[in-house]
């Protein structure tokens, strides 16, 4: 089994989510990260997909939802051809003698701290599940007290864009929106 990353163009209809995630639900394989949202064309939303799967059924499953009829195109994104981020938001506990260690941490994450209380800071960290998994194994000792933590969005590398073969169908879409 192997982590893979889809991008998945769909048309910004409702049911459409509920619709792929049945999909992967009914051939058994847990979503390991879903993330959702509007495109540069106001008809189509992006879905990036994390699944952990063999090669084999991961191709049976991008053949089922190219038969979809809101999915206008799927294509998985290798990590080292793609760029990929994940947004953290996460309240630790901290006081007088905590703190400077806390903040200093922040820093070297190159995270930020977007609220102080008495006895909690909230910090916002963007970046590779690594990473944020490294902040998080660094913060655990100090107390973490809540945890908010998005799904991977991801990008090809380069100027080829996911859109560039795919404009005269987001075109039609556009009219009929």
């Amino acid at each position: 089994m192997s982590k893979h990353t889809l991008s998945v163009l769909v048309e910004n209809k409702p049911g459409v989510l509920a619709r792929i995630a049945a999909l992967f639900s009914r051939r058994g394989f847990n979503i390991d990260s879903l993330a959702v949202g509007p495109t540069e064309y106001p008809s189509v939303s992006r879905m990036t997909v994390v699944v952990d799967v063999e090669d084999s059924p991961l191709e049976q499953v991008t053949k089922q939802l190219n038969k979809l009829v809101n999915v206008i195109k799927i294509v998985e994104l290798e990590p080292s051809a793609s760029v990929q981020r994940e947004l953290l938001l996460l309240k630790v506990r901290t006081d007088n003698e905590t703190r400077p260690h806390i903040l200093q941490t922040v820093e070297l994450f190159r995270a930020k701290v977007i609220d102080v209380a008495t006895d909690a800071v909230t910090i916002e960290a963007t970046g590779s599940t690594d990473k944020l998994e490294a902040l998080l194994r660094v913060l655990e000792p100090y107390g973490i007290r809540e945890l908010v933590q998005s799904g991977v969005v991801a990008v090809g590398r380069g100027a080829r864009s996911i859109t560039d073969r795919t404009l005269r169908p987001l075109e039609r879409l556009d009219r009929t929106a």
